[in-house]
Formats: structure tokens, C-alpha cells, sequence
């Protein structure tokens, strides 16, 4: 009943950054597309909203959002979700997703996305909560990977496994951060392409790729931070083409949301992606 197919094109995007608007409006090559995230638009105008209808006019436009708390144990919060429905009825974007993880306990919100034990009980709430996401915008949701940095005893599913009984129950589409694959099987230590073999890679719609910062536990072994805030890393393409050999093109999105470089830096980062699906045509 909700709209599946695919409408971004399976080519470059960015996550838009205002900094760079007459950059993309003058020359966006290879850029065929734009992500934003959803809460820095739910106010009522002022030039934010201006410029991104602007922008719509032009690009294919996909709203990511960070504030739902798909994961979260209470429900979801409704003027949230109605700010959400409003944008979403008023851009008609691309695509919109969101993240399994949750930031919200009792009336706090945590300025971050945090991870969850996969269990029978969380399988029930998320899909409880996707039901709602996706009935109050009318549309099919992507739901994205986390980067994790622990995992829970009481887990009785692995996450690929998790993630494909999630879109089976609710017909949710699925968001691949490649990056976050990478970040959790080092932090984790499993291995990316075992991972990768158990992911419903056939749901992807969209596909994202980012930096992340490199450290070490308190044991000494290597700790690797999403951190949106550096080119995106040779082990982290190579994985990409791991990816698109087996899903064909798809929409493949740059994300750099800290230290925000000047567009050619950004540009050339979509510039490699467009090699990346210009190899799997060829």
C-alpha cells in the first residue's frame, strides 16, 4: 500500500550543506541529487526553507531523519512526527529514512543515535513504530544500518538478520551505510563481507558513504568513530564495490556533516562514486 520504488536516481548525491548553495547551483557535477536532514527544516520559513525549495526545483531531494527514535521504548513522539508528516506533504521528496537505533528517554533527547539489543521485544516495538512512521507520511521509509561500538549479550539475532524481519513485517525499504558496516565489524571484529552476505542487500534503495576517525580502546585495539568528518576511507570504497557488484547501480550518497570541506573537496568524493557505478555498467 505504500510507494516502493526507486525515484532517486542511481547516480551521486551530497548531503546538502547551505555553505555550498551557489556552488551547486552554479556547476553540481557529478551531483545528481540531495539529502538533508529533516529536523534542520521544520520551521516555518526564513531562508533555510527557501533555498531547499529552490533546490527542489532542480534535484531529486531525500529527508533523512535523526530525531525519531525508531528504537526508542516509549512511543513515538507525536508533534515530531506531525513536523515530519508536514515537511515530507510539502517538499514530496525522493525518499525518507531513518536510523534503528533511539535517542529519546522519558522527555530527554539524546544528541545521539544509540544502539539496541536485538531481541523479540525490540523487533516488535520498531516495527511498531515504523507502522506509525510510514501510515502518518504515506510512504515506505529506508531504515539505515547502525555504526556500533558494543554489542548486547541479550541479543538473540544478528543484525542483517534483524534488519530483513524488519522490512518483512512492516515492507520498509532498506538505507546501507557502508561506512557504519566497516566502523562495527573493526569495533566488533566480524568480518564485512559475512555481514554483507546476510544483508537483504535486494531491499536497498539508497546507499551512503562517509568518513569516520580513527582511535584505540582501553586494550589497545583499533576503535573507529562515524564521524562524518573526513573523506571516506580506501577499505570503506573498496567495500562499496563489493556492494554494487552485487546490487547493480544505486543511489550512493557522500556524507561529510563535520569540518565541512569547500564543494570541489566534496565534489571530488562524488566524483569517486560516480566512478565506482560507472565501473559496475561497464
Amino acid at each position: 500500500m505504500f510507494d516502493t520504488s526507486d525515484h532517486l536516481p542511481p547516480a551521486p548525491g551530497v548531503g546538502y550543506k547551505p555553505q555550498h548553495y551557489s556552488a551547486i547551483l552554479a556547476d553540481p557535477a557529478p551531483v545528481a541529487w540531495l539529502e538533508i536532514h529533516a529536523e534542520n527544516y521544520m520551521g516555518d520559513g526564513g531562508r533555510p526553507l527557501a533555498q531547499l525549495r529552490a533546490l527542489a526545483e532542480r534535484f531529486p531531494v531525500s529527508v533523512h531523519g535523526v530525531g525519531l527514535s525508531i528504537g526508542g521504548e516509549a512511543p513515538l513522539d507525536a508533534d515530531h512526527l506531525a513536523r515530519l508528516a508536514r515537511l515530507v506533504g510539502w517538499l514530496n521528496p525522493a525518499s525518507f529514512s531513518e536510523h534503528l537505533a533511539w535517542s529519546t528517554h522519558g522527555a530527554e533527547f539524546l544528541n545521539d543515535l544509540l544502539p539496541l539489543p536485538y531481541t523479540a521485544a525490540t523487533l516488535t516495538r520498531v516495527c511498531e513504530h515504523i507502522d506509525t512512521v510510514q501510515t502518518a507520511l504515506g510512504r515506505t521509509m529506508l531504515l539505515e544500518n547502525p555504526s556500533s561500538y558494543l554489542a548486547f549479550a541479550q541479543s538473540t539475532w544478528s543484525e542483517p538478520e534483524f534488519l530483513a524481519e524488519i522490512a518483512r513485517r512492516t515492507g520498509c525499504g532498506m538505507l546501507l551505510d557502508v561506512n557504519n558496516v566497516f566502523v562495527s565489524a573493526t569495533n566488533l571484529g566480524f568480518s564485512p563481507q559475512e555481514y554483507l552476505a546476510a544483508y537483504p542487500l535486494s531491499l536497498v534503495r539508497e546507499i551512503h558513504l562517509g568518513g569516520h576517525d580513527t582511535d584505540s580502546d582501553d586494550h589497545g585495539a583499533p576503535l573507529l568513530i562515524d564521524s562524518h568528518g573526513k573523506p571516506v576511507a580506501d577499505p570503506v570504497w573498496a567495500l562499496l564495490d563489493h556492494v554494487l557488484a552485487r546490487t547493480g547501480p544505486r543511489p550512493v550518497l557522500i556524507e561529510w556533516d563535520n569540518d565541512v570541506p569547500d564543494w570541489p573537496i566534496l565534489a571530488a568524493e562524488a566524483a569517486r562514486a560516480a566512478a565506482a557505478l560507472a565501473q559496475v555498467r561497464a
